[in-house]
C-alpha cells in the first residue's frame, strides 16, 4: 500500500511541477528524500521517465486541436514544398527546429546527467536558484510585446537550446523555455503556450525510449500497480497545471513562482545542513 500512495503523490507532484516553472525533476529527487522514502522502484529514473509519459497524455489532450492542425499544416508545406504564408506552417517547423538541441543533447548526455546529479542535491539546490534568477531577468527584461507570429528561426534555435539545459535537474524544462520567451520579447502566456507544444515530441521521445527498459527489464505486478497510479495521476495533475499556467499568466507575473524556487533552495541548503 505505501507504494502505491509513494507512486500517487509523485505523480501529483510530476503532473504539477512539470508545467509550472518549478522543475519537476527536482521534485522528484527531493520529495523521497525529504520524506525518508526507501522505495527503490519510485526512487529509479525509469518510473520518473514514465511519469512523464502521464504529462505527455495531459498535453496530448489540451492541445489535441493544436497539434492536428500543426500537424496537417506541416504535412502540406513538405507536399507543396512551401509554407505559403501560412502562420500555422511556420510555426509547425519551429517547433521542430526548437526540439533539435534537446533531442540530441537528451540522447547523447542523458545517462551521463542521471547519474552525475540524481544524488547531488546541492547542486540541484543551486540550479533551483539559477531557475529563479534567470526567471527574475526575464520578468525585468523581457518586453512581452510579441506573439507567436512573430518568433523567428534563430529565436526557436534559442528556446530549443533552453529546453537542453534542462537536463540539469533543477533548472526546469518550463521553466527555462518561458524565460527564454519573455527574453526574446513574447507575452507570457505566448511563451508558456510554446513552451507547451515544443514539449510534446521531446518528452514522447524520452519515454519511450525509456519504456523500452522498463518493458526489456520486466515488471512484477506490484510495480505495474505503482506505475499506472503514477502515470494516471500524473496526466490529470498535469492537465489542471496547463489550464491553470495559461490563464494565471495571462494576468499575472511569474513573481509567485520566482519566490517559491527561492524558498525551496533555502529549504534543500537547510536539509543539507541539518543532516
Amino acid at each position: 500500500m505505501d507504494g502505491l500512495i509513494h507512486a500517487a503523490i509523485l505523480g501529483l507532484v510530476q503532473g504539477l511541477t512539470e508545467f509550472l516553472p518549478i522543475s519537476s525533476s527536482a521534485h522528484l529527487i527531493l520529495v523521497p528524500r525529504f520524506l525518508g522514502w526507501n522505495d527503490p522502484f519510485v526512487d529509479s529514473s525509469a518510473f520518473d521517465v514514465m511519469l512523464h509519459l502521464g504529462t505527455l497524455v495531459a498535453l496530448l489532450v489540451y492541445f489535441w486541436r493544436d497539434l492536428i492542425r500543426l500537424l496537417r499544416a506541416w504535412l502540406a508545406s513538405i507536399r507543396d514544398r512551401s509554407l505559403a504564408g501560412d502562420p500555422e506552417r511556420r510555426l509547425a517547423w519551429l517547433l521542430l527546429v526548437s526540439v533539435i538541441p534537446a533531442a540530441i543533447l537528451g540522447a547523447a548526455f542523458e545517462s551521463f546527467f542521471d547519474r552525475a546529479f540524481r544524488d547531488a542535491v546541492a547542486w540541484i539546490g543551486v540550479f533551483i536558484l539559477a531557475g529563479a534568477g534567470l526567471l527574475w531577468l526575464a520578468e525585468r527584461w523581457g518586453s512581452r510585446t510579441r506573439d507567436l507570429e512573430a518568433l523567428t528561426l534563430r529565436d526557436a534555435a534559442v528556446i530549443g537550446l533552453g529546453q537542453a539545459l534542462a537536463l540539469f535537474p533543477g533548472t526546469s524544462r518550463s521553466g527555462i523555455t518561458i524565460a527564454a520567451g519573455l527574453l526574446l520579447g513574447l507575452h507570457r502566456e505566448a511563451a508558456a503556450r510554446f513552451s507547451f507544444l515544443m514539449a510534446v515530441p521531446v518528452i514522447a521521445g524520452a519515454g519511450l525510449w525509456k519504456a523500452r527498459t522498463l518493458v526489456g527489464s520486466g515488471l512484477e505486478g506490484a510495480a505495474v500497480e505503482q506505475l499506472v497510479v503514477g502515470v494516471v495521476v500524473s496526466a490529470v495533475a498535469g492537465f489542471i497545471a496547463i489550464a491553470f499556467l495559461l490563464a494565471f499568466l495571462r494576468r499575472n507575473s511569474t513573481a509567485v513562482f520566482i519566490a517559491y524556487r527561492v524558498v525551496l533552495a533555502a529549504v534543500v541548503f537547510a536539509f543539507l545542513l541539518d543532516r
